[in-house]
């Protein structure tokens, strides 16, 4: 009596094992809680380590494109969607370009004492050591109203507002960066009399060969495709590894745990080259993409510095609820996943500004509903936020915010797991499906979105323009 009983319940379980539903290759379709459950820390921090050392092999310990340590990152991902299991889940392509690159050293002195400053990308050298009276620039030097007369003057020029290439009005002049407070000292002095400053820049100006990286799965719909990208290169003064090795490593985890699941959409990640100096690899994606191939695009998710040490979860403003500057129409769709995703697994967000400054940006000018998470760069963390997520009041969200000290050891790990299984929901989600995300009209014709001009002198993106209160 016990054996038969036994007998008809591992017949029952059999029968319900079979009963899962799987795909033509024999995988059960993604499910955002089994695709979350298989990512690990452990993972996350052997890529990290990986991108650090290619880092480190660079002469100048850099990941800035163009660069060895750069390329070894472009070859390191290549090279694992092309083997394994990921080569038959995945076709995979390096995309070519070519990009002035640009780096330097900088000091800055006036009557003799030094301030520590940074370079402006695409600042000449001043061949030596240039010395000369400052001139100050009223209010944030947005307007040439702003400018008096600075022949043969050095500018003192506020950050803030407009593009650091509107404040270089005319050709490319030598310019270098330092600390509000050091330029509050400065302007301070000069309203006693002349000050004599001395400004040096050394900087490297040359073409450089790169590549973004694009692999999409062959099964799901071709037609009907999520896409998801993070950038690869850091800036020339470090190994940037949480802008952005944490958002390029996240997708790649997610990538790498795909293989185990079907997908009904095509999924496709993109690694892109040169972000640092103006999105420049993504914008040269689109711009090459025919209008019959960016139609297919459904929806873009980008993960740009998901592991800030000094962290706070934030989304972007898909609605523009926060910031008055909505994306094209699902953006609010996406902001609302992660919020409530975040939401299920304990945590708040904060709305961030879609304003254009990472990669979603070229997808946005074409219409392509977008979003993405962020744990902030140089915005300074408020006593709210340090009452919710904890860390340090008044400083940097990423202290180490292009800088050398952007290694391994400057991410919050517990940060960038939660954001990596919030990249895995989100694309477990929309690999399933996309009835959620309004069709678009075909390209072709269609105004561009209006965002913030970019100018190549002096460009550096910026995460700047956070809502203050917790959602």
């Amino acid at each position: 009596m016990h054996l038969s009983t036994l007998t008809l319940s591992l017949l029952s379980l059999s029968a319900v094992t079979l009963s899962v539903p799987t795909s033509p290759n024999g995988l059960p379709p993604v499910e955002s809680n089994k695709l979350r459950r298989v990512l690990t820390r452990t993972a996350l921090l052997k890529h990290a380590d990986k991108l650090y050392s290619f880092s480190q092999q660079d002469p100048d310990n850099t990941r800035a494109f163009g660069s060895l340590g750069h390329d070894l990152t472009v070859d390191y991902l290549y090279n694992m969607f092309n083997s394994g299991e990921l080569k038959d889940y995945y076709t995979v392509e390096k995309q070519e370009f070519v990009h002035e690159f640009s780096y330097g050293t900088t000091k800055v002195a006036a009557e003799g004492e030094g301030y520590e400053s940074s370079y402006f990308t695409y600042s000449p050298s001043t061949k030596g050591d240039l010395k000369a009276e400052l001139g100050a620039v009223a209010n944030l030097g947005c307007e040439q109203s702003d400018y008096p007369d600075l022949s043969g003057k050095i500018a003192l020029v506020s950050r803030g507002s407009c593009e650091f290439g509107f404040k270089s009005i005319g050709p490319y002049v030598p310019g270098a960066m330092i600390s509000q407070d050091a330029g509050a000292t400065l302007l301070a002095d000069l309203t006693e009399g002349p000050l004599s400053v001395t400004l040096n820049v050394e900087s490297v100006l040359e073409n450089r060969t790169t590549h973004n990286v694009i692999a999409q799965t062959r099964g799901g719909d071709q037609n009907n495709v999520i896409v998801t990208g993070g950038h690869t290169d850091s800036v020339g003064a470090g190994p940037g590894i949480n802008d952005d090795g944490s958002g390029t490593i996240g997708i790649l985890e997610v990538a790498i745990n795909l293989v185990k699941f079907s997908v009904k959409n095509a999924v496709r990640f993109c690694f892109w080259s040169a972000e640092e100096f103006g999105l420049v690899g993504s914008t040269y994606y689109i711009e090459t993409l025919p209008a019959e191939e960016q139609d297919k695009i459904a929806l873009y998710l980008n993960f740009d510095m998901i592991a800030s040490p000094n962290y706070v979860y934030f989304v972007y403003d898909g609605d523009g609820s926060a910031f008055n500057v909505s994306g094209p129409p699902g953006s609010d769709v996406i902001e609302h996943l992660f919020e409530e995703h975040f939401l299920d697994v304990g945590w708040k967000t904060k709305p961030t500004a879609f304003n254009g400054r990472s990669d979603y940006g070229p997808f946005l000018e074409v219409g392509i509903p977008s979003g993405g998470l962020f744990t902030g760069a140089e915005g300074v963390k408020t006593e709210e936020e340090v009452a919710y997520y904890g860390g340090t009041v008044g400083e940097w969200y990423d202290p180490n915010y292009h800088k050398a000290g952007d290694t391994v050891k400057n991410c919050n790990v517990g940060a960038w797991i939660t954001n990596t299984k919030g990249i895995a929901h989100a694309i477990a989600t929309y690999a399933t499906s996309t009835e959620t995300i309004p069709k678009r009209a075909p390209t072709a014709g269609k105004a561009k979105r209006e965002i913030p001009p970019k100018r190549k002198a002096h460009l550096h993106h910026s995460h700047c323009g956070h809502e203050d209160l917790l959602a």
